[in-house]
């Protein structure tokens, strides 16, 4: 009986560092910060404008017509430098891959600035 109410404490003990979120050791939290308008106005930028911002300290990516700077998430991101193989570029094969958790759908909102400039019928025959 003992060892099953020891089992049970060490479980529950076990539970709680699991479950709730851990604290960095260092003394200091290291925290992401979207880069986007907080006011969520849609901005329109041209496919020209996303491609200038193509490096590791200036990385936009588009994903299904929306335009994302991801610049502060590039260090944290689990994948390394997976995220800038598209810098400056369509991303949406990539973020809907199968090796992002459900999660990312929900972070990626965060980084909005704005919608991607749909060219014109006509300028697309050109």
């Amino acid at each position: 009986m003992v060892i099953i109410v020891a089992a049970l404490i060490l479980g529950a003990i076990l539970g709680v560092f699991i479950f709730i979120p851990g604290h960095p050791t260092s003394g200091h939290s290291k925290s992401i910060h979207s880069s986007a308008n907080s006011n969520k106005a849609s901005k329109i930028y041209s496919k020209d404008e996303v491609t200038l911002h193509n490096r590791r300290d200036d990385c936009w990516i588009i994903i299904k017509n929306k335009v994302y700077d991801v610049t502060s998430y590039v260090e944290e991101h689990p994948g390394g430098d997976a995220i800038l193989a598209h810098a400056g570029d369509d991303s949406t094969e990539g973020f809907y891959g199968p090796q992002h958790a459900t999660r990312v759908f929900d972070m990626i909102d965060d980084f909005y600035i704005g919608d991607l400039k749909q060219l014109s019928l006509a300028a697309n025959e050109l």
